[in-house]
């Protein structure tokens, strides 16, 4: 029976020709970065299959984001269908606190043996947010354990993203960030000029060295460094110098600063390298991994970190962080069909064909008018506009040439499933041109 809110809203700003159901979501449904009153308009999908999702009005569109980028296999792929219903048939979920299950140790294993070395200890949790905030904790109750809290700071780079939770904001671009509402409110980190020095030109040494001075001058008080290797999403999709994050190793060892790696958006794959860390020769003392990791079939995140501090903490007593879907054995089994259907495809020679194709198509769009730079790396496509974006004016001429696309700022962005065929790929690439023509 409908609750009384639903009889008496249901209707309120209803779109034409829409099913109920989308009147009563866009009245009460809240999206991420948008008004729930008067709301900017939603595209209702019915079903997705492959690379493309089917829309409610029967227009079939090609998605370029792999769902804010972790559909790396496309949608509705038969191994991991085949993975959700095997574990369903068991258990879809149990509490990780007291017990344990296999899902999550084969996974634990899969993860232990594919990322940078010595990160041998594997926290599990729910989103790629929560894995950042797990990150901070182990790195602050690591040296409260070994008789050094006064190491309770983090620097950063400028330009990074790692999520919406308050211990993830407060390393967030605190100026060009989406999180300036919040700045009181946030404890007050450290951060660095953003790199200069571009991923595909030669090395500035010069580029370090204002990091090296922060560091330096305040190492006695930092308890790590956290960034994004190579690779800034969300906080402007910016691709710096491998050479750079082999410095900020060097230099967290040489000041005794613990490494955090933030590779939700990069791992398995994106960047052309399995992990973004590898372009580098690196690892990390902490490494976060989320999005691709169950091939955006359920929301999963892991936290990875070395013996020294899983010792350091466990030697003073537990660590004290346990979310509620803490290893979910669904999303441990999916995960671990993901790992295994990537590890067991061509994936490298797909990405690097998707980044062919990608400078190809979209490099000589920098002699547009409306364009101030053209960005690939891996399946990452920028462009990067000198105005910012109309995202509903853009966004209808992308779907009027069968393309999803979701562009923020100043950047129209692709970061596709690694199956796209070089057909749908053009397909992507020339709405992308069209759409240019609209900003």
């Amino acid at each position: 029976m409908p609750t009384r809110v639903s009889r008496r809203r249901v209707g309120h700003n209803r779109p034409m020709n829409h099913a109920p159901w989308q009147a009563f979501e866009r009245a009460h449904v809240w999206h991420p970065y948008a008004r729930v009153m008067n709301p900017p308009p939603v595209h209702a999908v019915e079903s997705a299959q492959g690379v493309r999702l089917k829309l409610a009005d029967g227009r079939e569109v090609i998605d370029g984001m792999a769902s804010w980028w972790c559909a790396i296999h496309g949608y509705n792929h038969p191994t991991l269908n085949a993975a959700i219903h095997s574990q369903t048939e068991r258990m879809a979920h149990v509490m990780f606190g007291g017990l344990t299950h296999e899902p999550a140790a084969a996974l634990a294993e899969k993860l232990i043996a594919i990322t940078p070395d010595g990160l041998d200890y594997v926290f599990l949790a729910d989103s790629g947010s929560v894995a950042v905030e797990v990150a901070i904790k182990m790195a602050m109750q690591y040296w409260q354990a070994v008789g050094q809290p006064g190491k309770s700071r983090l620097l950063t780079i400028r330009g990074g993203y790692h999520g919406d939770t308050f211990g993830a904001m407060s390393v967030c671009d605190p100026v060009n960030g989406m999180h300036h509402l919040f700045a009181d409110l946030l404890p007050k980190h450290l951060f660095a000029p953003r790199p200069t020095c571009r991923v595909d030109e030669p090395w500035n040494s010069d580029d370090i060295a204002d990091f090296r001075h922060l560091l330096e001058r305040h190492a006695d008080e930092l308890a790590a460094v956290i960034l994004e290797p190579i690779v800034q999403g969300a906080g402007g999709m910016w691709f710096y110098h491998p050479d750079y994050l082999g410095q900020v190793r060097a230099l967290c060892d040489a000041h005794n600063v613990l490494l955090i790696a933030d590779e939700i958006a990069t791992g398995f794959g994106r960047s052309g390298t399995l992990f973004a860390c590898e372009r580098a020769a690196i690892a990390p003392d902490i490494l976060c991994l989320g999005k691709a990791l169950t091939g955006g079939y359920m929301t999963l995140a892991a936290t990875l970190t070395t013996e020294r501090i899983a010792a350091g903490i466990s030697a003073a007593g537990a660590f004290m962080h346990g979310p509620t879907f803490m290893a979910n054995p669904l999303a441990c089994a999916v995960a671990g069909a993901s790992i295994d259907l990537l590890l067991d495809s061509p994936w490298q020679a797909r990405v690097n064909a998707i980044e062919t194709q990608l400078k190809d198509g979209l490099t000589p769009l920098r002699s547009h008018p409306a364009v101030a730079d053209v960005r690939v790396l891996g399946a990452i496509g920028v462009i990067e506009t000198r105005a910012p974006i109309e995202v509903s004016k853009v966004q209808d001429v992308l779907l009027e040439n069968g393309v999803w696309l979701r562009p923020f700022g100043k950047l129209l962005y692709t970061m596709p499933p690694y199956v796209m065929t070089r057909d749908d790929l053009t397909q992507l690439i020339v709405a992308m041109q069209r759409a240019l023509d609209a900003c």
